[in-house]
């Protein structure tokens, strides 16, 4: 198998690259192209994917609720005094890395205010402005501006300006990957003990609360595989919530609560967005790649295959808040919304990466490298085919073959197709709830009048999933299938 991998490597990276995205169009065509000769077998196959599309709503439900009930009672504790009875506390710096391109001004700031706000020692906090250098004057006055206003915050504040290198992927990955080398020598330079320095990746408009480091300190220090996990607190889509448009807010809350759900799975818990690790397995697995557009479980996938089943996402259970996709108009908004949602989805890239490691990375047990490779085959391939399943299905049978629909399994599958969902949909009074306990309070701007609307906003799910979800997934797996490449553009937020 080595030997094939090594004659034909440009021949096998095509296959991998078509596998999930023609697997995608299997299934979403399935109910046209095989209901005229076995509509039994489509009708089993749309009946197990209802029942399976159950078994998910109700993982994510009780799992969201576990999760708010264990971050209400966690993100009470005074982690600094439990921090400071550790014996590497005073040792123990934190560097975080703030990619932006473009960024407003504004937006930057309020970020830097709360890390100005931690509860640990800001002294043993370094900043890394990590700006793009093609963005020319304008990031270094935004630069200089910014760390005129802290420098006196934190123990270092200071900015890298990523060139454009022949072979990277403009993006975070690679911007992320050039200021961490600077942190790396920075960390020499001053004589400091990397091994107990961590390293947090952070977006522009990523809000960290106020005992992020203190917790994130007595998890690193009592961690004994510390140098083979990844930290990670939720990023909620709450910071903007009362002001983005009611289809932005539906979705923005969705991914909010899937986020939230994640953390009390810890067996296929991945970072996403605004994550912390050690300096020392980060210099290890060579940093970000940065021939890559979605860093965040592809770093995951990198320290995985290097180092095997010890790496992990351990939770934080604290929220952290973000923007929701926000810009000048409606329709640019909206636009804004599906191009966020694209370049989320082009993490299907990470497939044909997972499936060449899954038979190149020898020194990896076989069945967990199985084990992770299906979690992520199964989240990207679930992402763009479920609401086309799940809502035209069950029609699609006896349309295609009248015949079918007089037999008896005919005849109920809409029926039963029906009742699953409807079951399911029950679920959403969970999460409705968890909603309203975990986004911020109504603010006085806010008219009581529009109240409703928030209830009136889950009417619209089906709509909302399939331009904000299925579709922009789907044409980032169908870019994936035609070798159209994507390219990072950073979404607006005003």
């Amino acid at each position: 198998m080595q030997r094939l991998f090594e004659k034909y490597p440009r021949q096998i990276e095509l296959i991998f690259e078509k596998i999930l995205p023609l697997t995608t169009w299997f299934i979403i065509t399935l109910p046209v192209w095989l209901s005229p000769f076995h509509p039994a077998m489509v009708a089993y196959f749309i009946l197990a994917f209802d029942v399976y599309f159950f078994y998910k709503s109700l993982t994510v439900t009780i799992s969201s609720t576990l999760s708010y009930i264990k971050m209400s009672k966690l993100s009470q504790i005074e982690w600094l005094l439990k921090a400071k009875k550790l014996k590497q506390f005073k040792i123990t710096y934190h560097a975080v890395i703030i990619t932006n391109y473009r960024e407003k001004l504004d937006k930057v700031r309020r970020t830097l205010q709360f890390l100005a706000d931690q509860d640990y020692p800001t002294k043993r906090i370094f900043i890394v402005l990590a700006m793009e250098k093609r963005e020319g004057s304008e990031a270094e006055t935004r630069a200089k501006q910014l760390i005129s206003e802290f420098k006196n915050k934190f123990g270092l504040i200071y900015a890298t300006y990523h060139p454009d290198i022949a072979g990277e992927i403009k993006g975070k990955a690679s911007n992320s990957s050039w200021a961490a080398k600077e942190i790396s020598k920075e960390i020499k330079r001053a004589g400091i003990n990397s091994d107990f320095v961590t390293i947090t990746s952070c977006d522009a408009d990523s809000l960290l609360p106020k005992k992020y480091f203190s917790y994130l300190t007595w998890c690193f220090l009592t961690d004994s595989d510390r140098y083979y996990h990844f930290y990670w607190a939720p990023v909620l889509l709450y910071s903007n919530f009362w002001e983005v448009p009611l289809p932005i807010r539906l979705q923005a809350t969705i991914s909010s609560i899937m986020r939230l759900s994640s953390l009390s799975r810890p067996d296929t818990l991945i970072q996403i967005s605004t994550y912390s690790l050690s300096l020392q397995m980060l210099e290890k697995i060579d940093y970000w790649d940065t021939n890559i557009i979605p860093e965040d479980w592809h770093i995951f996938l990198q320290a995985f295959f290097t180092f095997g089943e010890k790496v992990k996402t351990l939770p934080i259970y604290l929220i952290v808040s973000s923007d929701a996709v926000l810009n000048t108009n409606l329709l640019t908004t909206f636009k804004s919304r599906y191009e966020q949602e694209k370049r989320w989805a082009w993490g299907v890239t990470d497939v044909p990466y997972a499936l060449h490691k899954l038979f190149t990375t020898k020194h990896i047990p076989f069945l967990p490298k199985v084990y992770r490779v299906l979690y992520v085959v199964e989240t990207h391939l679930f992402w763009p085919t479920s609401f086309f399943i799940l809502t035209l299905g069950a029609s699609i049978p006896a349309i295609l073959n009248p015949v079918f629909s007089r037999t008896t399994l005919g005849h109920n599958l809409p029926r039963m197709s029906g009742l699953i969902l409807t079951i399911t949909t029950l679920f959403l009074a969970v999460l409705i709830i968890l909603d309203i306990k975990s986004r911020p309070k109504r603010p006085a701007s806010y008219s009581i009048a529009k109240t409703p609307l928030l209830l009136f906003q889950w009417i619209m799910l089906p709509v909302v999933s399939f331009f904000f979800s299925a579709l922009p997934a789907l044409e980032a797996h169908t870019r994936l299938l035609l070798g159209k490449r994507l390219e990072y553009k950073v979404t607006e937020k005003v």
